[in-house]
């Protein structure tokens, strides 16, 4: 990518041969025109910080392991400069993504002109830019923006001209990738995660075109951290489930039909309920319309039945007794 500069669309990414990078923030200052500080955010594999101090803005211009870090404004004959410089080659590991973003101070980005990010190869103090991206606020109401990202692409690094706005400044930004923000800064900035969610749906619709032919883009702001989790359901019922009343023990009998029940014989265990109008019967009993029945007698509709004769055969040599005279034939 030497000696040449390549004029970035949004959504558009360039491979990044240099080793250590200088993204710069420009534009024209004036009446009106609020402050803009640069910042830069190192992501893990799972698009959001690995802890507070991947972050790196002017409350802390340096990330811990010094291979991040903000450098001082500058004045240019061209406006102002606010720039991040990144020594790609010696980041760890576990870094993805290296965000350049933008937050303006007492208005919004519809008020600051001419705003583009300029990328540099760091080794070259005086050379052309390897990248140049003119951003552009897509509702003039942002107060953050994603410039770019620098992000890891096999052994090397790629650039991508993002252009991704939070109505709710640097807070939201934040809150959107990880970063722990104390609760009176965020009532300051109140709105922070419908904040990232409305940047997230503009940016993502843009990139994707370009994205899908090569790979899909990596930043992937949410609205904070994640809701708590639900309290886990009861366990539905179960279909059919007898009601809780209908599981009581009976504990008395109910005759059938006003025949009185039999009296329980004396003894210190009661005899077993004996359940009637369709109560299963006890297991010895039989029965005729689910009345109860002695264990002997026959059914016919619940009624009780005499005892069965006793079974043998009739006598063959039976003869009736002498009749009356009525009887005889004359």
């Amino acid at each position: 990518m030497t000696g040449m500069t390549h004029t970035m669309l949004k959504g558009s990414n360039v491979p990044v041969d240099a080793m250590a990078v200088r993204a710069v923030l420009r534009w024209t200052p004036g009446a009106g025109v609020p402050d803009v500080d640069a910042s830069a955010l190192l992501l893990g594999a799972s698009g959001r910080v690995r802890s507070d101090e991947d972050f790196v803005f002017y409350n802390q211009p340096r990330h811990p392991s010094g291979l991040v870090r903000r450098l001082p404004k500058r004045s240019v004959a061209e406006g102002l400069t606010d720039t991040v410089e990144a020594d790609l080659g010696r980041l760890d590991a576990s870094v993805d993504q290296v965000v350049i973003a933008a937050s303006s101070d007492g208005a919004a980005f519809q008020s600051v002109p001419d705003l583009r990010v300029l990328l540099y190869d760091a080794a070259a103090a005086d050379g052309d830019p390897l990248a140049v991206f003119e951003v552009r606020p897509e509702t003039g109401e942002e107060t953050a923006i994603i410039c770019g990202e620098l992000y890891r692409r096999g052994e090397g690094w790629k650039f991508r001209a993002v252009g991704q706005g939070y109505p709710t400044g640097l807070i939201g930004l934040a809150t959107a990738f990880g970063i722990s923000v104390d609760e009176s800064e965020a009532g300051a900035g109140a709105g922070a995660g419908a904040g990232a969610g409305a940047g997230a749906g503009s940016g993502a619709a843009d990139t994707g075109a370009d994205a899908a032919a090569e790979e899909p883009t990596a930043v992937r702001p949410v609205s904070g951290p994640g809701p708590a989790l639900p309290p886990r359901p009861t366990e539905p019922p179960v279909a059919g489930a007898p009601a809780p009343e209908s599981q009581a023990t009976v504990q008395h009998r109910r005759p059938a039909y006003g025949y009185p029940p039999p009296v329980a014989p004396p003894g210190p265990a009661p005899a077993p309920p004996q359940p009637a109008y369709g109560y299963p019967p006890p297991a010895a009993a039989p029965t005729g319309y689910g009345y109860p029945q002695a264990a002997a007698a026959g059914t016919g509709y619940g009624y009780p039945q005499p005892a069965a004769a006793a079974p043998h055969a009739p006598d063959p040599h039976f003869v009736l007794p002498p009749q009356g005279p009525q009887f005889v034939r004359s």
